[in-house]
């Protein structure tokens, strides 16, 4: 089963105390490779998700968003009742000495730093304890993407076996062909040399002929190239069926089957197997483009 590495996915939880989004994107690379933006205290985490990722994803650059809100408790926050009569007795002393009013705003006292404790900031939540519920909306947010990519995936394979199978064709045609190559070439040279040896009134010696064609027929022989090219094609199908992806494979394979259709040109020396060389070139390099993207 062929699996895309581009994808998306996100999932989102919410409980009394914790709100969690977590939103996946990936695009294909030849690696794989996780960046994980998160708020400052729950980067901690990274390798956490990054791990439960790879347990799954094998090639593509993932981008993991987490946002994660954490609802204030009461106990966050507290007035300093020490620091909040030491100031106020201060401000009276200092009033009743330079005679001035002594009426106090007490949502003035409260700006005063140290009045109003900040118990969250000096004592942070640990985000490690938060993994247990962050997890399983990650793994969701998996899923997602996995889904996403299973669809895209199957609609490559669709396109691949297309191609393949019109590389089939080609290949077929060329097999059909490629013995009269020979024969074809040994009528030209018979003719050719037979015009020109007649002007010279010479008989054409059949041991000759037959040499050239034979040496003819050793340089142009393109059977092995033919044997190789169609067990790949085969080989390919196989790929296509397997459980786990197969692009590193499919990869590999779509190069020995380029190297194959280039040796059946260079050697093939024949207008018409030139012609389906050239479409099969296409179609490979479609496949090419196609498996870039595949997991």
């Amino acid at each position: 089963m062929l699996l895309s590495m581009t994808g998306f996915g996100d999932a989102r939880w919410q409980g009394p105390d914790l709100t969690i989004s977590v939103e996946l994107r990936s695009v294909n690379n030849r690696y794989l490779k996780i960046n994980v933006k998160a708020t400052e205290a729950y980067q901690a985490l990274e390798t956490e998700i990054e791990r439960t990722l790879r347990e799954t994803l094998k090639r593509g650059t993932v981008n993991v968003q987490l946002q994660v809100y954490r609802q204030p408790r009461p106990d966050d926050y507290q007035i300093n009742l020490v620091a909040l009569e030491a100031y106020q007795k201060q401000l009276q002393h200092y009033a009743k000495k330079n005679s001035l009013p002594s009426d106090l705003n007490l949502g003035s006292l409260l700006t005063i730093p140290g009045v109003v404790d900040d118990v969250y900031s000096r004592h942070p939540h640990d985000t490690a304890q938060d993994w247990a519920l962050v997890s399983p909306v990650v793994q969701m947010a998996l899923k997602q993407i996995q889904i996403m990519r299973a669809d895209e995936g199957q609609k490559m394979a669709k396109e691949l076996r297309s191609l393949v199978a019109a590389l089939q064709l080609r290949l077929t045609e060329i097999q059909t062909r490629a013995p009269e190559v020979a024969s074809d070439f040994r009528k030209r040279l018979h003719d050719k040399l037979q015009n020109i040896l007649n002007d010279q009134s010479i008989v054409l010696d059949p041991g000759t002929l037959i040499k050239e064609v034979a040496i003819f027929a050793d340089r142009t022989d393109i059977h092995e190239e033919i044997v190789r090219l169609g067990s790949h094609l085969e080989q390919f199908y196989t790929f296509l069926d397997e459980k786990e992806s197969a692009g590193r494979k499919l990869d590999f394979l779509v190069q020995e089957m380029n190297r194959e259709v280039n040796t059946i040109g260079s050697k093939g020396n024949d207008l018409v197997i030139t012609r389906h060389v050239v479409e099969m070139k296409g179609a490979i390099e479609k496949i090419r483009e196609l498996i870039q993207n595949v997991e």
